[in-house]
């Protein structure tokens, strides 16, 4: 029988799927391209070269300045950038999130582990670091565990990337296979992600940095993110990992 999954890749997956504090997705993703099956990864290239809204963005491979939160003092409230810096002050997120991914990505990349990732999905994962804490703040989710996970099944329901199902793979086998009690709020952050981003606007690859000064409710409304979360919010520490830089 052909094995689709690397054997050794397999290994750090069962590493990841027992622990993902000890052993992180974001390692996962990055392990996976020396044997990825050339039919998968060719699929993920064209969900997004192929898609009529994202893919001319993603040839464009338009990528924000880093910012600081002080640069956000001038969004008057109610405008995208006055709730983005809300979001990242009260949760004490690190500004730096995508910088530091990059400096890491860059590195792996110098060392030759990243040959087989393409362009476009290249592109994706340095974006998807930078609209992250964004995309909590448009669609409403919590950076909460159960509100990672939800964001991450958002983006997959808008776009087929590995990272984010990679995500999806690792918590499902995690409540099957070492914590049940997982299996209900787990599922109920999936299911509600997914739903919701199927129903909104793609906004995967959307340059909202530009866009901070208007108001979030209008843009909201553009997109179709316009319902609340459906499912528990609370925190359940040591359950779902908070998306964290690499690098730090």
């Amino acid at each position: 029988m052909l094995d689709r999954v690397n054997r050794r890749f397999g290994e750090k997956l069962l590493s990841s799927i027992d622990d993902f504090y000890a052993y992180g997705i974001d390692k996962l993703f990055n392990d996976w391209w020396e044997a990825a099956p050339a039919d998968a990864v060719a699929k993920y290239v064209a969900a997004i070269a192929e898609h009529p809204e994202q893919g001319p963005l993603a040839r464009e491979a338009w990528l924000a300045p880093d910012f600081t939160l002080t640069s956000l003092d001038r969004c008057a409230p109610g405008s995208l950038g006055h709730a983005y810096r809300a979001f990242m002050v009260d949760n004490d997120l690190v500004e730096e999130l995508a910088a530091g991914y990059r400096v890491f990505h860059d590195r792996l990349r110098a060392d030759g582990r990243l040959a087989r990732m393409p362009p476009e999905l290249e592109y994706k994962v340095l974006r998807g670091f930078q609209t992250h804490d964004l995309h909590h703040v448009l669609t409403g989710y919590p950076a909460t565990p159960l509100g990672e996970l939800a964001v991450q099944a958002f983006g997959l329901a808008q776009l087929d990337f590995p990272y984010a199902a990679m995500w999806i793979a690792v918590v499902t086998a995690h409540m099957a296979l070492v914590d049940p009690y997982l299996i209900k709020p787990a599922m109920d952050a999936i299911t509600d992600g997914w739903a919701y981003g199927r129903a909104a606007r793609n906004i995967q690859f959307v340059k909202f940095e530009l866009c901070l000064d208007e108001p979030l409710d209008r843009i909201r409304m553009d997109y179709g993110l316009v319902r609340t979360a459906k499912f528990g919010v609370a925190p359940l520490p040591g359950k779902v990992p908070r998306l964290l830089s690499p690098a730090a």
